[in-house]
């Protein structure tokens, strides 16, 4: 690779590491061992582009689809991205993978033993965003929850060495919240790219229908629906909020920091009274502070 082929592969890798701040909840905080904020980043650079190719939302030059070994008349099609991604996975495991952000995988890969399966899982994910753009049951929606967010849960649990069946069906009860969350957060968003992720039959019960996603603020009927949703993230989050208590240390503050991440973000779509689609209503850090202490000692 060229000095500018490099300069632009460590600016790709750059843009995507930098999108950690404005998640939900914090992704690799400063109180955390040196070790596992290293291989924590390396788990989220990979989350992080994996979905940016599912979104098209990757860096403009096309220096990812170069990386990857995608020709120029490709780089715009999401599913030979995905493949080309998916094989640079697996030279992690076996080889030397093209992609610096999954070369900076591989140490953890190896340090914690991972196995490929939570990563397959997040590729799998993004191409069924490319193919299903509506699911018609709740069901269906934990079904892509089970891809799209549980193995992030079930990477943290492995990194830190503390995974456990009942810690694994803690986990994925937060990490199935926290993404219902975000749907709800970017209704207007995901619609802009052709997805619905309310269940359909959610959205009969509730009177909803698509044109009503698409206004300028929510009637009552989508306030509604938003409010049922938000309220089954609710109780996800309960049921998996003993996943901290299950920890000790460094590691229980950052989990209740996930936890506190969903809980304060359900605070700010009561807050605006259901009303999403102006944008996502976002909460303060101070808000995310006090969830945290509640989920420490066990309240609300």
């Amino acid at each position: 690779m060229t000095a500018a082929g490099t300069a632009r592969a460590s600016g790709s890798e750059r843009t995507t590491l930098d999108k950690a701040a404005y998640e939900n909840f914090p992704v690799a905080p400063f109180f955390l061992p040196r070790a596992w904020r290293t291989d924590l980043m390396a788990v989220y650079g990979f989350a992080r582009l994996v979905d940016d190719i599912g979104d098209g939302d990757l860096a403009p030059g096309g220096a990812d689809a170069r990386l990857l070994g995608v020709p120029p008349e490709q780089a715009e099609d999401r599913l030979v991205l995905l493949d080309a991604f998916e094989a640079d996975l697996r030279r992690v495991f076996d080889a030397t993978p093209r992609h610096p952000l999954l070369r900076r995988l591989q140490p953890t890969v190896r340090r914690a033993g991972l196995n490929p399966e939570p990563f397959l899982g997040l590729i799998a994910a993004n191409r069924q965003d490319q193919l299903v753009k509506r699911y018609e049951t709740y069901d269906d929606l934990l079904a892509y929850c089970e891809l799209s967010a549980n193995p992030v849960g079930r990477l943290v649990l492995a990194v830190t060495g503390t995974s456990t069946p009942e810690r694994v069906r803690l986990s994925d009860a937060v990490c199935t919240a926290l993404q219902i969350v975000e749907h709800l957060q970017d209704v207007s968003e995901d619609l802009g790219r052709d997805r619905i992720y309310l269940p359909a039959e959610d959205m009969k019960r509730f009177h909803v229908q698509e044109p009503d996603l698409a206004m300028p603020t929510a009637g009552a009927s989508v306030r509604a629906l938003v409010a049922f949703e938000a309220e089954r993230a609710q109780n996800l989050l309960n049921e998996g909020t003993p996943l901290v208590g299950s920890v000790h240390g460094r590691l229980r503050l950052l989990l209740a920091g996930f936890v506190a991440g969903g809980k304060a973000a359900i605070r700010a779509i009561r807050a605006a009274e259901y009303d999403v689609l102006p944008g996502p209503p976002k909460s303060g850090k101070l808000r995310l502070l006090r969830e945290a202490g509640m989920t420490l000692r066990g309240e609300g």
